[in-house]
């Protein structure tokens, strides 16, 4: 592994970037070491480099995990906690959904709040039930539903064109 350090008088804050060909254990160490630093401003985890797609540190046994953003399906909140899930695994995240929603939904990567408690991928959306009175039922790619409140489906037609 190769460090170099760059000396910017203009720069207000230190920035780390990690250049890699694939996620491995030794960046997951990296990851999660510099993760367990709590020493400024937090990281922006969503943050893209020369193209590279964005990414969101999720947890998992005590393990921090590099998420591609694409790869996520849902963003939801419960039991006091924020979940990533994608095929097959859900992971911690150590933001609120709020912050969240403004990472994901202005990226232009498809992402929307759909509830109070919940943001969808739209890329991961396989159908969309309107015949619910009041509210809209999302059948996700992976099989689970997700359902649109009543204060955010005016929003949702408006993005889908209905």
């Amino acid at each position: 592994m190769k460090i170099e350090i760059k000396i910017d008088e203009t720069a207000k804050e230190p920035r780390l970037v990690i250049f890699t060909d694939r996620i491995t254990e030794e960046v997951e160490r990296i990851t999660r070491l510099i993760g367990e630093t709590d020493t400024g401003p937090p990281v922006d985890e969503t943050a893209s480099y020369e193209g590279a797609p964005g990414f969101i540190a999720g947890f998992s046994e005590d393990r921090a995990v590099l998420l591609p953003t694409k790869e996520i399906i849902r963003v939801y909140s419960s039991g006091g906690k924020v979940y990533a899930q994608t095929k097959g695994r859900e992971f911690i995240l150590r933001l609120r959904l709020y912050e969240l929603e403004g990472r994901l939904c202005s990226n232009g990567e498809g992402f929307v709040r759909i509830s109070n408690s919940e943001i969808i991928n739209l890329n991961q959306a396989e159908s969309f039930d309107l015949s619910l009175a009041g509210t809209i039922m999302v059948m996700l790619k992976n099989g689970d539903a997700a359902y649109v409140s009543r204060r955010y489906v005016s929003k949702i037609k408006k993005v889908l064109g209905i």
